[in-house]
């Protein structure tokens, strides 16, 4: 990790790029500090608590100075000798990271990613004393289905965006009017231009309460929750707590795993017994899982202790690269964009996994999103027992394939479930048409 130069003239540039940077953030980005209450207030309690109308969010425009700033500290990044091993079981490898450094100091524009993001509507509102920014695309259809869209750790509401024209003009796209939505992607409290929370109590359950309350906002009187990775994990919440107006929801990581199956899982004992082909193969690939999650468990115990991420942004891109899917770890789709320059059909490439690694770091993110992590105490894939309608769909390069056995059991009211043909753990990044067409037919049944 790089150290800032004693000499006073390096500490007054960098004081003056911390203190250009700070007021952006302050300003256009208007983060609130209050803590969240302990319980979710009424309506007429945060009336008077908080303003809660919908404002628009200022555009994005980082100073020039703080990207300046990262093209130096990356340049400056110390880098440690080369792993001892031929693969990356020691994590990402040396060669890997200096690559995309090299790039990252030099040829890569941030200002492309900055522009998208400002041709998009997007607002801001104060739920529970924080900020929630997030992007709003209404079809041109009238009569389009109203959806929000979860993402999750280490993503941003950029996984999101290109799903965004699929979604709210599907002719365009090869699809029929009917299967129009409305589209709401925030960006979860600690990510992104959303507000950190200064206090305890935002895991998934208080988002599931907040996304509801968003919808409500908005005018909306019946519509439609996705998620994927932590979006899963909320999404699920929101059909446990049944707001009043969700009709149903789709996640493309479903809770599935029976308690027998579970329990055997948390103590590395073998596969129960009289599971079929299909669920073994669910629980050797669970049991991987949990063998490559350290990163979790790290951020679900010590969030507070990754100083580096948030000084090095060698430091941030490696660790929020360093994630895994069904393929391996680091996932194989990231790994394979990275070196992809361009793609014709939406597949994940170089600029966009850094459009996100960026994000993290001119936000300083890397900590307050972690902190998601220690918030959530209960299991990852085990079943919650959601009641509402519930679609499933699966992706090839998922942590695990779930069975339909298993997802029937899970959800008992388990409207649609696919196996898709390509894709993987950020599904929505990886194969935007695919994800679209898994989201059309979806939530057909319930429009």
């Amino acid at each position: 990790m790089s150290l800032v130069s004693s000499a006073p003239t390096r500490r007054r540039f960098v004081a003056s790029v911390a203190a250009s940077l700070g007021l952006i953030l302050a300003t256009a980005f208007s983060y609130a500090h209050a803590a969240p209450a302990a319980d979710q207030p009424s309506a007429t309690q945060r009336a008077t608590a908080e303003d809660d109308s919908i404002r628009p969010f200022p555009k994005i425009h980082v100073p020039q100075e703080a990207i300046d700033e990262l093209r130096r500290r990356i340049t400056a990044t110390q880098w440690p000798e080369k792993e001892t091993v031929a693969d990356s079981s020691q994590g990402v490898p040396l060669a890997t990271m200096q690559n995309l450094a090299r790039y990252w100091a030099t040829d890569y524009d941030w200002r492309k990613a900055e522009a998208k993001l400002n041709a998009l509507p997007q607002f801001v509102t104060t739920i529970d004393g924080v900020d929630i920014h997030f992007i709003h695309v209404r079809s041109k259809n009238p009569n389009a289905l109203p959806l929000i869209i979860n993402h999750g750790w280490p993503g941003s509401v950029l996984e999101q965006t290109k799903l965004i024209g699929l979604l709210t003009d599907p002719v365009a796209h090869g699809g029929k009017v009917e299967d129009s939505f409305d589209v709401v992607i925030p960006s979860m409290p600690g990510y992104g231009f959303s507000g950190k929370p200064t206090g305890t109590g935002w895991g998934p359950e208080h988002m599931a309460r907040a996304w509801a309350e968003l919808m409500r906002r908005l005018g909306y009187k019946h519509y439609v929750a996705q998620g994927g990775d932590w979006g899963a994990f909320v999404v699920d919440q929101m059909g446990l707590q049944a707001p009043a107006g969700l009709l149903g929801i789709h996640t493309n990581m479903p809770a599935t795993v029976p308690a027998d199956v579970d329990k055997a899982l948390q103590i590395g004992a073998p596969a129960p017994a009289g599971l079929s082909a299909e669920e073994k193969r669910a629980y050797g690939q669970l049991a991987l899982t949990f063998k490559e999650v350290d990163y979790a468990r790290l951020m679900g115990s010590r969030p507070q202790t990754l100083y580096g991420i948030a000084d090095s942004p060698v430091g941030l891109a490696a660790w929020l690269l360093d994630h895994n899917d069904a393929d391996g770890q680091p996932a194989a789709a990231v790994v394979s964009a990275l070196n992809r320059t361009t793609s014709t059909t939406g597949e994940l490439t170089r600029d966009e996994i850094l459009d996100n690694i960026t994000l993290y770091w001119l936000t300083n993110t890397g900590v307050s999103a972690s902190r998601l992590y220690w918030e959530y105490k209960g299991g990852f894939f085990n079943a919650k027992g959601v009641k509402i309608p519930v679609a499933v769909s699966v992706f090839p390069g998922e942590q695990y394939q779930a069975p339909r056995s298993w997802t029937e059991k899970a959800y008992p009211n388990l409207i649609y479930y696919h196996r898709a043909a390509k894709g993987g753990h950020f599904a929505a990044w990886e194969q935007p048409t695919i994800f679209a067409q898994e989201l059309r037919a979806a939530f057909r049944p319930l429009r």
